[in-house]
């Protein structure tokens, strides 16, 4: 899955240095390479995208990016719906929604789903209207070429490795003659594709997820079901280590879209989230290396090139932020500095080597070499690099609630710690349950925010101190209470309440700043990263 673009700067310089109309023909009709002659039945020779090829002024001003991966010819299997999976054929499902990449599902046996999607993209569609027929186009189409076409193939020993659950993607060539995907057949023919078991349905769980496994969700039920309920939470420790490993990879683009998630049913009847990163489309990223990109890389810091050097943690996280601060609010500095001298230790010269060698061979030889040498540097920068990602995610923390009744205690206990817990209320005589704890640190956080949501929720702080992090508070739409005995030395009220003026009680601490108001827009809170 691949958002729309949020920077429009290279498109814009492209257009003007360059004007004219987008090719007609802009994509190799065929993947397979004229006059080849496959090695066994069931494969053919073909390229991933011999269209990227450039003179040496176009790659002077637009970046030799990976074209030659793109052009090179490589053996690949040509996608037989009837043995492409164990258990039987693969027949047609629905198409995909993706702005740029041909995709749809496929259906196996035992309902077994399976993701087929084109290697090459198209990003036509996620211009404005009045720029799909222009030269603007063409620019956008040829920044494919900065991504590696196989790059998505190393990535499977690299997670196992790291203990990050993964999907296993195989790259195909579809026949230029294929009718077995329906209505679909015609936008995959003569493609190269990846293809890879969908993790989305309970249908699709085996044994790599281990005996407890009781479900597979996408992202946006996930965070449904946690604000929902507090008998749902997040294994924010493996998501830290995903994310540290997408760092390592350069993998810039990891929204919420690009992640399901396996449910395990703990002793305790709750049910645990563990992540799983899909559509490794930007590993390995190479983008700043002609005049234009390179200028575009400094206006739009989220495109960052994969080397030796970490260039921007900041511009590598930007797509993530809203995922990250809903999956992170957790970690403590200990637990990021000891996750990444973990992965430092998972992560060998053995397990590196055999990973690049999923390239095709002949990819291999072109950019195996520089690829392990960038992953070996990266990896001896890693605990900098979780260091610096951990101060990025403890400036502003977000602290939610679900929409049962919770009480939030903050407890401002010296100028250098402030502890924020949070403890669910039961109806029933039940005793409550501790949901979050965290120990806040003015030098890293600025500013915590509190969301009850739902239920009636209570806020109390207490303390007396020079220093702490400011809090801030949303009741949600329930009967909320906030009780602030607490005082932060200063002129500055650090404790502020944003809630509607009725059906709440807040009282007036020196501390507390009420900020209310008649309409209910204090009440909302982005559950799915959808922007409602």
């Amino acid at each position: 899955m691949t958002r729309r673009p949020t920077g429009l700067l290279l498109l814009l310089i492209g257009s003007l240095a360059a004007p004219g109309c987008a090719r007609e023909h802009f994509f190799q009709p065929d993947a397979r390479v004229p006059g080849s002659t496959a090695t066994a039945p069931d494969s053919a020779r073909v390229t991933a995208g011999r269209h990227y090829r450039r003179n040496a002024i176009g790659r002077l001003w637009f970046g030799p990016h990976y074209r030659a991966v793109w052009a090179q010819p490589v053996t690949l299997p040509v996608l037989d719906l009837a043995r492409a999976v164990p258990g039987g054929p693969l027949t047609a499902g629905k198409m995909g929604g993706g702005f740029q990449t041909t995709s749809m599902t496929l259906n196996g046996a035992g309902d077994r789903t399976y993701a087929l999607r084109s290697l090459d993209k198209d990003p036509y569609k996620t211009l404005p209207k009045v720029l799909r027929h222009t030269f603007v186009l063409n620019v956008v189409r040829d920044a494919t070429s900065a991504g590696n076409p196989y790059g998505a193939f190393v990535v499977p020993p690299l997670a196992q490795a790291a203990g990050v659950l993964h999907t296993v993607p195989r790259p195909f060539y579809v026949p230029a003659n294929e009718q077995g995907l329906g209505s679909a057949s015609k936008r995959f023919q003569g493609k190269v594709v990846l293809l890879e078991e969908k993790y989305e349905s309970k249908q699709n769980l085996g044994p790599v997820f281990g005996p407890n496994a009781v479900d597979l969700e996408e992202s946006d039920d996930v965070l449904a079901s946690v604000y929902q309920d507090a008998q749902h939470y997040i294994d924010q420790p493996a998501f830290l280590r995903a994310r540290l490993l997408d760092l390592w990879l350069g993998d810039w683009d990891r929204h919420e879209g690009q992640w399901d998630w396996v449910a395990y049913r703990q002793p305790n009847g709750r049910l645990l989230y563990r992540p799983i990163p899909i559509d490794r489309d930007q590993v390995f990223f190479r983008f700043d290396d002609g005049v234009l990109p390179w200028l575009a890389s400094k206006a739009v810091r989220k495109f960052r090139t994969f080397g030796p050097r970490y260039e921007s943690v900041e511009g590598y996280t930007r797509n993530a932020r809203f995922i990250d601060s809903r999956c992170l609010n957790e970690p403590t500095r200990a637990q990021y500095a000891a996750t990444a001298t973990a992965l430092q230790q998972a992560l060998t010269d053995e397990v590196i080597s055999t990973a690049a060698r999923r390239l095709p061979r002949e990819v291999y030889q072109l950019e195996g070499a520089r690829l392990e040498a960038g992953l070996r540097a990266r990896r001896a920068e890693l605990p900098r690099v979780a260091m610096e990602f951990y101060r990025l995610q403890a400036k502003e923390v977000v602290v939610p609630g679900t929409d049962g009744s919770e009480r939030f205690v903050v407890e401002r206990l010296s100028d250098t710690l402030t502890v924020v817990s949070v403890f669910s209320q039961p109806k029933d005589e039940a005793p409550a349950q501790l949901l979050y704890r965290r120990r806040f640190h003015p030098t890293e956080t600025k500013l915590v925010t509190l969301h009850g949501l739902g239920g009636k929720d209570v806020f109390e702080l207490r303390g007396q101190v020079r220093h702490s992090p400011r809090i801030d508070i949303y009741g949600g739409p329930g009967e909320d209470t906030v009780a602030d005995s607490s005082r932060v030395a200063g002129l500055r009220k650090m404790t502020r309440f944003y809630d509607t003026k009725r059906n709440n009680n807040a009282e007036l601490a020196s501390e507390l700043k009420v900020k209310t108001q008649s309409g209910v827009t204090t009440h909302a809170f982005d559950r799915d990263g959808s922007g409602r």
